[in-house]
C-alpha cells in the first residue's frame, strides 16, 4: 500500500482507500469531490490541512493523485475494484 503525508499532522495515510476506511480520518481533513478549486487546494495545503478527495472513476483518481496537495483519494464502497488499479501503468504506460 502506497502512502502519503496527511497534511502537517506528521502521519501517513493510504493514497487510495475505500470511503469509510478508519485509516483516513475525515474529521481532520478538507474533503472535496474533485480537484478543480486550485485556490482552495493551495490554501488548505499552506495551512497544513490534510486534503482528501472522493473519486468514482479512473480519471478522477488520476487527476487527484497528480496533485501533491492531496493526501488520500477515497473510492465509493460499491467500487472497491478501483483499489486494484495499476497506478504506475496508468501514469507512465
Amino acid at each position: 500500500m502506497r502512502e502519503r503525508w496527511f497534511g502537517a499532522t506528521g502521519r501517513r495515510v493510504p493514497e487510495l482507500a475505500v470511503q469509510g476506511d478508519p485509516l483516513v480520518p475525515l474529521d481532520e481533513a478538507l474533503v472535496l469531490d474533485d480537484v478543480s478549486d486550485d485556490a482552495r487546494l493551495r490554501t488548505a495545503h499552506a495551512q497544513g490541512t490534510p486534503i482528501v478527495v472522493r473519486a468514482d472513476s479512473v480519471e478522477a483518481i488520476l487527476a487527484a493523485l497528480k496533485r501533491p496537495e492531496v493526501a488520500s483519494v477515497l473510492v465509493p464502497e460499491n467500487h472497491p475494484d478501483l483499489l486494484e488499479l495499476d497506478l504506475r501503468e496508468l501514469t507512465y504506460g
